[in-house]
């Protein structure tokens, strides 16, 4: 994963509300599993290997805040547990032949959180971190984002 994309990860993060959090885990296990065909087709199998590893760990965390005492979670669980096997086929395999069912039941259960996330209006997890503001200025090539300190981002007594 670039620097870029860690940045607009981390931002992306502090800004976001639960629901929100969970698609951009989703879009964290994409990027990965995306570096990971990428090094492959260049024949590097170790970066190949340690992308699909974050993926899974990726993956791992979407299965640990399950709450199973809705009855969705354990098919969640279920999906979750196939695309960790099939990631897991890719790594044995030394292919991506394997990926696209992985890649295919993700991309369904992340279209269902995106719109799940767009329907959720409320506040952010992070109630004391930078706001960020984007499109006030313009670079010479790209969208400027300015980011505004809150008045006190330590503990209130």
């Amino acid at each position: 994963m670039k620097q870029e994309q860690v940045q607009d990860f981390t931002r992306r993060i502090s800004q976001s509300n639960k629901s929100g959090l969970v698609v951009i885990v989703y879009d964290i296990i994409f990027t990965y599993i995306k570096d990971a065909e990428d090094s492959l087709a260049e024949g590097n199998y170790e970066i190949f290997r340690d992308s699909l590893a974050k993926a899974q760990r990726g993956v791992d965390e979407l299965m640990r805040v399950l709450d199973f005492q809705y009855e969705i979670s354990k098919d969640l669980y279920s999906l979750y547990v196939f695309a960790k096997e099939e990631m897991a086929k890719a790594i044995i395999r030394k292919g991506t032949k394997e990926l696209d069912g992985a890649k295919e039941v993700l991309k369904n259960l992340y279209d269902g959180f995106s719109e799940a996330a767009r329907q959720d209006h409320s506040g952010p997890l992070m109630q004391n971190a930078q706001q960020v503001y984007a499109g006030m200025t313009y670079g010479k090539n790209n969208l400027t984002e300015t980011y505004q300190e809150p008045a006190s981002r330590g503990f209130f007594a």
